[in-house]
């Protein structure tokens, strides 16, 4: 999390915390099929203004500050929104019904108050022609605290190692989309593992270990443009509103930054929700669109497409 985020976080009384659980990722060594290092780039120790921390992590942190103060409904889920004068009615999957003063929608990139709301999520994602997966095994597969980059053209492998765990991220380049179920994880294995078959490196061996891990995430890279993140008595918050795509690696920061966008609008507004919106939207829209832009400029970074684009990144880097 960068400086605007450590400093909602101190407002949130939470810093403290966040800092004793950062990890310092000090390496990142891009790798060729013999497993040699082409090129490493050392990472400076994390300044006062930024922190790096796995998200479960987070998610305990926050869930903890404010557990004994807000209720909350797992297992169940949103299937209509009706806004009546003075409220928005809200039923829920398990057939209990609400009434709220406003609905915050901050339920991810398939969000469904967006498609309840706002329209089919289509008509806002837009692709950025590459897929990835996301496998976390209990086990250090290189050094700890290190990043490893393998490539061939239109496919990428990433290895990060921290407390004693390593994240398996897979991406390869699609000029179109693939048709799949992002509920039926079986078939996004099997596309994962007929993607990466017959690739060198490491490989096959990191193949067995997607194959039986236990925790797996497979998403297209895409980002959310609307041209609002406001209707209503609904307001977007996060991946659901401005997903950037994990190629940006600020999903947590950008909720965060989103969420005390939308309170700092509240308080600035007294409390009136139509005003409020109104300057969530005008003034936290040219930083989203700054980090979108940044984003897509990343996607050829991480999955150069061609192997002289590869060598190039991996000798001098992307900037070269």
């Amino acid at each position: 999390m960068g400086k605007n985020t450590v400093d909602i976080v101190k407002r949130m009384g939470l810093l403290d915390q966040i800092k004793s659980n950062n990890i310092n990722m000090g390496l990142m060594e891009f790798k060729n099929a013999d497993d040699v290092t082409e090129r490493m780039e050392l990472r400076e120790e994390h300044s006062e203004d930024e922190y790096e921390i796995e998200r479960d992590v987070l998610l305990n942190i926050m869930f903890e500050a404010v557990k004994d103060d807000v209720e909350f409904i797992f297992g169940d889920s949103i299937v209509l929104l009706k806004e009546e004068s003075n409220g928005i009615d809200v039923a829920f999957k398990s057939g209990q019904n609400r009434s709220y003063d406003l609905v915050f929608g901050c339920d991810g990139i398939h969000s469904i108050v967006r498609k309840l709301c706002f329209g089919e999520e289509a008509e806002f994602s837009h692709f950025l022609k590459t897929y990835f997966s996301i496998t976390i095994v209990n086990s250090l597969l290189i050094r700890e605290n290190t990043t490893q980059m393998y490539n061939e053209p239109g496919k990428a492998i990433m290895l990060n190692a921290y407390n004693n765990k390593t994240d398996i991220v897979l991406c390869f380049s699609s000029d179109k989309e693939i048709p799949y179920d992002y509920r039926n994880e079986e078939q996004q294995r099997n596309i994962i593992l007929d993607q990466f078959s017959g690739l060198g490196w490491r490989t096959p061996e990191l193949l067995e270990e997607v194959k039986n891990s236990k925790t797996f995430y497979f998403d297209k890279l895409c980002q959310m443009k609307m041209p609002s993140w406001t209707k209503g008595r609904v307001a977007l918050v996060g991946d659901a509103g401005f997903c950037a795509s994990p190629a940006a690696g600020m999903g947590g920061s950008l909720a965060i930054d989103g969420a005390a966008a939308l309170a700092d609008a509240f308080q600035k507004c007294h409390g009136n929700f139509e005003l409020a919106f109104e300057e969530y939207n005008k003034c936290f829209r040219p930083f989203i669109e700054e980090v979108q832009a940044a984003a897509e400029m990343s996607v050829d970074f991480l999955v150069p497409r061609t192997e002289e684009a590869i060598r190039k990144r991996n000798s001098r880097g992307p900037f070269a």
